[in-house]
């Protein structure tokens, strides 16, 4: 009589990664085009400016923009907290392009031509409402030696009219065909809310705690601390994460470092990947743009 044979091991199933599609990440927030040089003393004192500084700009700041462009050699880019988020994201994700979608609000001038070229230039699908009351937002960041002072016009980005362009029909089916969304400002939220503690754990975990109505889905809290550990608190634990070693003569600039790791953040997370690995991509984003002037990037990123 043969000898059966011994059944073949099954081969483990593996899950293809989840393909990722246009338009899967949406964000929303303040445009703003930053507008960068090298100035010197001079331009700084005439429009009372401290050399490193971030300031909301008012009146007598108005003619500040247009001189910088005409006096120095300025550059460009698409600028604002949500929407460098979103380049960040689409510059880690890389195709497709036209992964991250923005909506925000600008001017019909000069500027929003020129903010409208830059995000399509970082792939990010942007759709603008577009008005004529509020010239569209910029952020002067004016740089003597080693030192910027940032100058913030909001301007057309709090112009944003829901009605006029949120709720029209091709707008909305891009909402729609999003998985994950990012509309996100968070500073004073503690406080606001009445938690009576500075601990960043605790705030962590009541934060995701606070009442939900998606029951379907977790809330998980994510807070960075700059250089100190990030916290992410889900429905089970409270997690420290301890940032990226960094030499501190390889720093140039940091303000755009919290942009960068939401950024990177949400890379993975359109891709459903472990928060872990999330947290690491965020990291990753920031440790980058934190050695470069503004939240910029090289054209490719190494992240594994």
């Amino acid at each position: 009589m043969a000898a059966a044979e011994e059944p073949k091991p099954k081969k483990p199933k593996v899950e293809a990664p989840r393909a990722l599609s246009e338009n899967i990440l949406f964000g929303m927030g303040n445009p703003l085009l930053d507008i960068t040089a090298v100035v010197d003393k001079d331009f700084l004192d005439k429009y009372s400016l401290k050399a490193n500084d971030q300031i909301l700009a008012e009146d007598k700041h108005k003619e500040l923009f247009n001189e910088l462009v005409k006096k120095f050699k300025v550059e460009y880019h698409a600028g604002g907290s949500t929407q460098n988020s979103m380049k960040v994201a689409q510059w880690m994700i890389q195709k497709p392009q036209k992964a991250a979608t923005f909506f925000g609000c600008i001017g019909i001038d000069k500027f929003g031509e020129i903010l409208k070229k830059k995000s399509a230039e970082a792939h990010v699908d942007a759709h603008y409402y577009e008005q004529n009351e509020q010239p569209t937002g910029t952020c002067a960041a004016c740089i003597t030696g080693g030192n910027r002072s940032l100058v913030a016009n909001l301007a057309a980005a709090n112009c944003y009219k829901k009605e006029k362009h949120l709720d029209i029909e091709k707008n909305w089916m891009l909402v729609e065909k999003a998985r994950v969304y990012y509309i996100a400002e968070a500073a004073t939220f503690a406080r606001e809310q009445g938690f009576e503690t500075e601990d960043i754990k605790e705030i962590a975990r009541k934060t995701q705690a606070l009442p939900k109505m998606n029951l379907k889905r977790q809330r998980v809290v994510v807070f960075t601390q700059g250089s100190d550990d990030t916290i992410m608190a889900t429905e089970s634990e409270v997690t420290a994460f301890a940032v990226l070693d960094q030499d501190q003569k390889e720093i140039v600039d940091t303000n755009g470092a919290g942009d960068a790791f939401v950024g990177g953040f949400l890379s993975q997370l359109v891709s459903e990947k472990p928060l872990t690995e999330c947290i690491r991509a965020g990291h990753y984003a920031a440790n980058v743009i934190i050695k470069r002037t503004g939240c910029t990037f090289p054209e490719k990123p190494d992240f594994h």
